[in-house]
């Protein structure tokens, strides 16, 4: 029997860092070594919830549940039904939305031996059979873990869809050569929105980003500048809400009064899904893509506008596996450089407090390395525990160099100085 650690979900807002034993893995079954997960949202609201949530079993206090569901390790062994299939040492990562019979049941809310934030686990059948288990061959595990992330936002793109005048059939994803808004955009999904929205092969020629934090858009456009958008014929635009009274007047006047073909909302609030409303052009789709923690939330919708002007509202949760394999194909090609998202660094220990209090933590993604101890560290901090710890000194050192962001040669670096769990 393997040992493992694991922070698991026992009820609302009781999470814990559990060492158990895991049972034998079945002949259909795969034994698996976690290396990174990256802490989402969605985990905080599951432990939030605790069983009250729809992928939260009933009975989470009798059989708790592993957390996390971005993802990223190396496979031990594989049960003889998978042998063809799947080898010891191959790299992976998982697509969690199973569908499985109909099932929301998904690895990091719904199983007791499979989750992001475990050193080691059991990946359970149904997940080779709704072919959920994506080989993986990029050279840094974190990358893999940053596929389910990305993968949200490219399902977010291709689950937009139009309608020609006088036509029923839906034009799916957004309007190439179109206009793009991205409200809250400055967040660690909105960057990626940002990074795919210029990077992918269906652009739009105008990005709007929006956000009310300026020293957020400076970041962003420190990453992705103007003038690289403009190398790929799209127009960037940063504006600050904030500094307006008007601001769907303000985002209006950028799109030379036109509106927007597609809007991004990427913050659950009320004044934003409205304003995003407002922008709207005819036949014009909102996608509502940060899902609230309150059942009851809502907000107004023009329907005048649904009735005359054809706007429509869609909403998506998670992408599907052919999101994730462009994730990862788009990574791989170098298309696309999600390592923007990370601004935290922490080991297994500092997932309980971190995911409890994830909305109170600036900055964009937190990373997991699953078999190391470390406090849960900025990267900006780096330097500052640098004349205590080689570690950080290190790491410092590696990342400065790298304009400030997470990489292949931080996590190599990390992985072999770091304390283990």
């Amino acid at each position: 029997m393997i040992k493992a650690k694991a922070v698991r979900l026992h009820g609302k807002k009781d999470l814990r860092l559990d060492e158990f034993e895991l049972p034998p893995h079945k002949d259909g079954e795969i034994l698996a070594r976690i290396t990174t997960d990256s802490l989402c949202m969605s985990s905080y609201k599951a432990a939030e919830q605790g069983e009250n949530h729809k992928r939260i079993p009933h009975d989470v206090s009798k059989n708790p549940v592993i957390i996390g569901h971005e993802f990223c390790g190396e496979i031990t062994e594989v049960g003889a039904k998978w042998k063809d299939k799947f080898h010891p040492g191959q790299k992976f990562t998982v697509q969690p939305a199973l569908n499985y019979r109909g099932s929301l049941d998904a690895p990091g809310y719904s199983y007791q031996f499979i989750g992001g934030d475990a050193t080691y686990v059991i990946i359970p059948e149904e997940v080779m059979t709704q072919d959920c288990l994506l080989p993986y061959d990029g050279d840094a595990f974190f990358m893999g873990s940053l596929a389910e992330p990305m993968s949200c936002i490219i399902g977010a793109f291709h689950a937009n869809y139009h309608i020609k005048p006088g036509s029923y059939s839906h034009s799916m994803d957004i309007v190439p050569s179109g206009r793009t808004a991205i409200l809250a955009g400055t967040g660690p999904m909105g960057l990626g929105a940002i990074d795919y929205a210029i990077h992918r092969d269906r652009k739009p020629s105008l990005v709007l980003v929006t956000d009310i934090d300026q020293n957020r858009l400076r970041r962003a456009e420190s990453l992705y500048p103007t003038q690289e958008a403009a190398k790929q014929g799209i127009k960037l635009v940063y504006v600050n809400t904030s500094s307006t009274k008007e601001p769907a007047a303000e985002l209006m006047r950028t799109s030379d009064g036109k509106g927007f073909d597609d809007v991004f909302v990427f913050a659950p609030v009320k004044e934003l899904i409205e304003q995003g409303d407002a922008i709207l052009s005819r036949d014009g789709c909102l996608n509502f893509f940060a899902g609230p923690t309150n059942p009851a939330f809502s907000a107004n919708f023009n329907f005048y506008n649904v009735h005359y002007q054809g706007t429509h509202i869609v909403g998506t949760s998670g992408g599907n596996t052919d999101d994730m394999r462009e994730a990862l194909d788009l990574m791989a090609r170098g298309r696309i450089n999600p390592a923007a998202m990370i601004t935290h660094i922490g080991g297994l220990d500092s997932v309980v407090g971190t995911t409890l209090n994830l909305p109170k933590i600036p900055g964009g993604k937190k990373l997991i390395y699953t078999n190391i101890s470390m406090e849960l560290t900025a990267i900006a901090d780096f330097g500052k525990k640098a004349d205590a710890s080689k570690l950080f000194a290190g790491l410092s050192e590696i990342c400065s160099a790298n304009n400030g962001l997470w990489c292949a040669d931080a996590e190599k670096f990390l992985l072999s100085h770091a304390k283990s769990i």
